[in-house]
């Protein structure tokens, strides 16, 4: 004789049930709908242009349900930021506006490039932006609007020859380290022309100037390395304290392979001053002496040393049990090394962005580089196929394969790989999304024919990992189930109920 005890909500017989409930730790992350339609001109969560669901759009600004390539208030245009000279174009007019910028749909002449002369350096870039660099580096504004391409620029000054100027001045034979250009137009005390020697040192003994050697070091304006200076103030090669009784150090100008350590960093040294900017060292002055600062960040927050420049994710999560549970109120940050500062970049809230990191392998080394990315939740549970549901081009999610949502009849169900936060306090939608993970088990058994009964089918059921593999589906849905926030506190209640009927 056989007797049902039914796992579910109808029927006859005993009645398991699970139902979620959410948690009543407080979350920072936010939930969107299953569908996003709608273009909004700004998100309830601060970012502009965006194709979410229609309830996340700030209701003081427009929307419309339609993608935002189509709008007219989300059109792409060109920013112009008129304190630092930088364009940036395909930028929405509203997102141009909060950044205190002026907006045109086509590019505005204040954005026309020319080349821009530093130094023996140049830059192909606007007008402002010359002014600003020049303004940052010392120097004297030298714009050149008449070249119109970055190689052309370049090249400009890559051809200038760098020497010795020799003059005399009140009644001594001086010297200026400097270009051939600048040379031809200093005047000796009895105005007769200068004389320019490519490729010599102020300190050169043949030259016969009043300039000598001294220990004192310099940096100089758009150069990476340490320099000797000379008795007049001029630089003269790279810093190396082997050298300094090198007549031909003296005499002669080096290329930086030519000096000490070329290839490395040489952060902190005593003895070479050949910094490297692009492995993490730069000329600083402090104190009147000058050295080749370490711009690399060593026992950062996660323990690990990275290069100057290098980014990667950092998650402060203390909660997370495995594969799409994310804890209450966890959130991504992007961290990135800065001349020796490790800086903090906060991914959006509510885990409406995720960080993604990479490795790169450059001539230098293995770079690691980092990015907040828009957390793509939103459709996973209505696909119902392992190719759809990892499609990571479209979505972040995985199949999770032995179970189903709710009382599907399926082999398979697709979670979120980073379960959003949902807003508790604010009841219908974050229930709604939480409710998918409840679920209903009809168990059946047979009755002895005098007495005791047997189970037959469904009872898993009746264990213990059948609530908790209900429970772990719920928990990657969203804050529900029996969660723990990001300081690896638990909730007061257990976060979802079993009940038995029958």
């Amino acid at each position: 004789m056989n007797k049902e005890r039914m796992v579910s909500y109808n029927g006859r017989g005993l009645i398991i049930a699970i139902s979620f409930i959410l948690l009543t730790i407080l979350s920072i992350n936010n939930a969107a709908a299953a569908n996003a339609t709608t273009c909004c001109e700004k998100t309830q969560s601060g970012l502009f242009c965006q194709n979410v669901p229609a309830e996340e759009c700030d209701s003081a600004f427009r929307m419309t349900p339609s993608s935002c390539d189509s709008t007219s208030f989300c059109k792409p245009g060109v920013c112009y930021d008129s304190s630092s000279g930088d364009c940036m174009r395909n930028t929405p007019k509203i997102a141009c506006n909060n950044a205190n910028g002026t907006w045109t749909e086509i590019i505005p002449d204040s954005c026309s490039l020319g080349c821009c002369i530093l130094g023996d350096q140049a830059a192909f870039v606007s007008l402002v932006k010359c002014k600003r660099l020049s303004a940052m580096m010392g120097l004297l504004t030298n714009y050149n609007k008449q070249i119109k391409d970055e190689t052309s620029c370049v090249l400009s000054v890559l051809s200038q020859d760098k020497g010795a100027c020799v003059y005399e001045s009140e009644y001594e034979k001086t010297c200026k380290f400097t270009t051939r250009a600048e040379c031809g137009t200093t005047k000796s005390d009895n105005s007769s022309k200068a004389t320019f020697y490519v490729n010599k040192l102020c300190t050169a003994s043949e030259l016969g100037t009043i300039c000598g050697r001294t220990r004192d070091t310099m940096c100089l304006a758009g150069k990476d390395e340490v320099y000797f200076k000379d008795s007049c103030g001029n630089s003269a090669n790279i810093f190396d304290s082997s050298k300094y009784e090198d007549i031909d150090y003296w005499t002669n100008v080096k290329t930086k392979t030519e000096s000490c350590n070329s290839g490395s960093n040489n952060a902190g040294s005593g003895s070479c001053g050949n910094c490297n900017y692009l492995l993490g060292s730069f000329c600083r002055t402090e104190r009147g002496k000058s050295t080749c600062a370490d711009l690399n960040c060593k026992n950062t927050q996660n323990g690990n040393s990275y290069k100057h420049g290098e980014s990667w994710c950092v998650y402060n999560d203390a909660g997370t049990t495995g594969k799409g549970n994310t804890a209450v109120g966890a959130r991504f940050y992007k961290h990135i090394c800065i001349n020796g500062e490790e800086v903090l970049e906060q991914c959006a809230d509510f885990k409406q962005e995720e960080c993604i990191e990479d490795k790169i392998t450059t001539t230098l080394g293995t770079f690691s580089q980092a990015a907040c990315r828009v957390n793509r939740w939103q459709d996973c549970t209505v696909q119902t196929s392992k190719a759809d549901c990892e499609n990571s081009d479209k979505r972040d999610c995985f199949w999770k394969t032995g179970t189903s949502i709710g009382n599907s009849t399926s082999d398979g169900v697709c979670l979120p790989k980073n379960s959003p936060g949902l807003k508790f306090w604010e009841g219908e939608e974050a229930q709604s999304i939480c409710a998918q993970g409840n679920a209903k088990c009809v168990v059946t058994f047979e009755k002895g024919l005098f007495s005791g009964e047997e189970c037959k089918e469904n009872c898993e059921c009746l264990t213990a990992d059948w609530a908790k593999q209900r429970n772990d589906i719920c928990m990657s849905l969203g804050d529900c189930g029996a969660k723990i926030n990001w300081v690896g506190d638990k909730g007061y209640k257990i976060g979802y109920e079993v009940t038995t009927v029958g």
